[in-house]
């Protein structure tokens, strides 16, 4: 027999057997590892799309208008959250979840497929928007989503353990999607690159995709969420009005703190690339092969700061996270600054620990802050709204504050002062570690056989 874990501290009965948890966890992570990656692409190959779909003339312009195509995929990801963080919240949230990876993946491939502005002139910026436009909406509905299947699974003194699988597949995506653009470039070279190469990885989506779809389609639904499904029974769904009136202020607050995440992680996993390329002149080989070291690094740290999460709490990582991000970026902008390989990827490092452990302990938060019956919902809308606000839009203010100012540094100091506010957001934020997901009762905690 499969030991059994605690119930999830949503209040369902029957425990969760460690090999289903294992499984809906790596399930949730092989959806998120397709989704991001399809999303982390793009970013990475900034400076092939400014050339293939936009007209000839000042790089800067041109690497700008990418980036507000990059944000633009940003604004649409509120909405995708709301849309179907509704529906999670009223048909579940496996079958959202393999919606938005089909979606994620049929957009990509659409970018990978586009003719280019020398072929059909201002026609073709246009369908790469709508297509980064699609991929934000599908990005809206996956995270938060994902975050609260594991953690509506697992059990409270370990939310945060499992949760961090998240983080982890998020940032191993993104050393992935790394790693292939820099043997595409380093194997064909800057001109094939430009000509045709950059449509590989875009295409790559396909195959990954209906892998995610497959394994997704095959789990069960969250037993929290069938549990909270059974007591509103008869009862009218929260409408999102609704949710908006009861739960604005701890999305407010969470929010506030979300701002952090979502510019540290996009400074680190895509505008330094751009920074290293572009600002310090490295070769495009080099930056990319540190940011792949870089970005898997920052995914084997997240598990091990999972657990730290859970034995410290969540306020303490919070605080830890904004006073690492605020006291480390101008270093690490000077460090990356070297010009050397190895001084390129020890920047990295350093933004890498505070992003990380931002991100590590606002998985586990989304899910925390909010009760079930409006967690898919409130977390979504909470978490792409910042995402839109500051993480789309992080490589466009990096690339404008440099113009603007003439100061490479612009960028670490922006990053210093989000990071102040954040941790305002940290102190105003109630505890909620090993707290039972809706207070109705309280789990016990995992013995240690359990743990292991």
């Amino acid at each position: 027999m499969n030991p059994a874990v605690p119930p999830a501290s949503g209040g369902h009965a029957a425990p969760v057997p460690q090999s289903v948890l294992r499984k809906v966890t790596g399930a949730a992570a092989a959806g998120t590892v397709v989704e991001w990656f399809d999303f982390a692409v793009y970013g990475f190959l900034a400076s092939q799309l400014a050339h293939a779909f936009f007209p000839a003339g000042d790089p800067i312009v041109g690497l700008l208008q990418t980036f507000a195509v990059f944000a633009v995929a940003f604004a649409l990801r509120p909405i995708g959250g709301a849309v179907f963080g509704v529906l999670g919240d009223r048909i579940g949230r496996k079958r959202v979840l393999a919606l938005t990876v089909l979606l994620m993946s049929g957009a990509t491939m659409a970018i990978g497929l586009l003719p280019t502005v020398s072929a059909i002139g201002v026609a073709a910026p246009i369908l790469l928007t709508l297509a980064r436009s699609v991929q934000g909406l599908s990005a809206g509905g996956e995270y938060a989503g994902a975050v609260a299947y594991v953690i509506e699974h697992a059990p409270a003194d370990q939310r945060s353990r499992y949760s961090s699988w998240m983080p982890a597949a998020t940032f191993g995506s993104f050393s992935a999607a790394a790693l292939l653009c820099w043997a595409l470039t380093a194997g064909l070279g800057s001109a094939a690159m430009n000509d045709w190469g950059w449509r590989i990885p875009f295409l790559v989506a396909a195959p990954l995709g209906i892998v995610a779809f497959y394994i997704r389609r095959r789990l069960d639904e969250s037993p929290v969420f069938q549990e909270a499904m059974e007591a509103q029974r008869g009862k009218e769904h929260s409408p999102l009005r609704r949710t908006l009136a009861v739960q604005w202020r701890p999305m407010l607050i969470l929010g506030g703190y979300i701002a952090l995440t979502a510019l540290s992680f996009y400074t680190f996993s895509t505008y330094m690339t751009t920074f290293l390329k572009e600002v310090v002149k490295m070769p495009a080989d080099l930056v990319l092969f540190s940011n792949v070291l870089a970005l898997a690094f920052a995914a084997a740290l997240a598990p091990v700061l999972g657990r730290v999460c859970d034995r410290i709490g969540r306020r303490r990582t919070m605080t830890a996270s904004s006073l690492l991000l605020g006291i480390l970026a101008v270093p690490a902008y000077l460090l990356a600054s070297g010009g050397t390989f190895a001084a390129a990827l020890g920047g990295q490092a350093l933004l890498a620990v505070g992003a990380v452990t931002a991100n590590v302990v606002t998985a586990v938060l989304l899910s925390e802050v909010f009760p079930t019956e409006v967690r898919y919902t409130a977390s979504a809308i909470t978490y792409n709204v910042s995402y839109a606000i500051f993480g789309g839009t992080a490589p466009f203010v990096a690339t404008w504050l440099i113009a603007s100012t003439g100061n490479s540094m612009a960028p670490a100091l922006y990053l210093t002062a989000v990071a102040a506010g954040a941790l305002l957001a940290a102190w105003l934020l109630p505890e909620t570690a090993h707290r039972p997901l809706d207070g109705r009762t309280t789990a016990q905690p995992a013995s240690a056989a359990q743990r292991a």
